[in-house]
């Protein structure tokens, strides 16, 4: 009787199975409007009630209106980066190109909603603490999420080849992990100048259904925007990828013309992915 497939074997079969990279361009291409045109509604939608309908903070005044893009880049700050981890232990686990690729892609999407955050908290930091930064440990902590983030990004740019910058990146995005924690729990550890949340999955919000809404809507709205932006640019590295493994061998020109003609073995010596057994080229499976 042979053995039961293992756990990791049978999650890393439901890897390949479901982020195929041909299967993921056509499930991107059917993914993309319902995620781009509902990040512009929504967004637009708590942006305009946020910035002008909803009302001022009886001590923060207008300022409180920067919560409306603050919070949401602040909460996608964090996420993106948990995206990124994933990602790392796909690769490093079950050595999942696309997963890799996606990483990429994640990367500069997510340094450049921390930024967003950074500015955002400074803006609103000003009139309420009347200092542009200090720090706090919230704010640290994010500020270390971001140099995680451009180093992920230079990592993965310092090898020649590309498979070692993928895996000193992946194991970064692991380590570089353990600041989500701190960066949730940084209010109720330490005493800091941020202020509490004010919303948690435990307790009711501390806020106003006035001003609950607007940011419920702003954060749907990036955090589909933001879906969206990643999904966009890893169908065109996927594409881009394929693209390469088809000219890197002489013979993979032909699958352009007629993609089930060869097999992926055909292309193996000069394909950069090796036997990835993805068929990223396009090819027919090996027989």
């Amino acid at each position: 009787m042979s053995a039961s497939p293992t756990f990791v074997a049978r999650t890393g079969s439901f890897f390949h199975r479901y982020a195929n990279p041909g299967r993921f361009l056509k499930l991107g291409a059917r993914l993309q409007p319902w995620l781009t045109w509902p990040a512009i509604a929504f967004t637009l939608a708590g942006l305009g009630w946020g910035l002008f309908y909803s009302p001022a903070d009886w001590q923060q005044g207008d300022s409180v209106r920067i919560m409306y893009v603050h919070v949401p880049a602040a909460m996608l700050a964090s996420g993106g980066y948990a995206g990124l981890a994933v990602c790392g232990l796909l690769s490093l686990v079950w050595r999942h190109p696309l997963a890799d690729l996606a990483a990429v892609e994640i990367g500069p999407v997510g340094a450049c909603i921390t930024a967003l955050c950074l500015a955002t908290g400074s803006l609103w930091g000003k009139p309420m603490w009347g200092t542009w930064w200090v720090w706090d440990a919230r704010l640290t902590s994010v500020l270390v999420l971001f140099f995680l983030y451009l180093g992920h990004i230079a990592l993965i740019r310092a090898f020649d080849d590309p498979q070692r910058g993928y895996r000193a990146a992946a194991i970064l995005a692991l380590a570089g992990a353990v600041d989500l924690p701190i960066i949730k729990f940084s209010v109720q550890w330490w005493n800091t100048l941020h202020q509490p949340d004010s919303i948690t999955l435990t307790g009711a919000p501390t806020m106003s259904a006035s001003m609950l809404w607007p940011l419920a809507l702003s954060t749907i709205g990036f955090s589909l925007g933001f879906a969206a932006i990643v999904v966009a640019r890893t169908r065109a590295a996927v594409m881009e990828s394929r693209i390469r493994a088809l000219l890197s061998s002489p013979a993979g020109v032909e699958v352009l013309h007629d993609p089930p003609s060869l097999h992926c073995s055909q292309l193996r010596a000069g394909c950069p992915y090796g036997a990835c057994s993805l068929h990223w080229c396009g090819a027919a499976a090996p027989a």
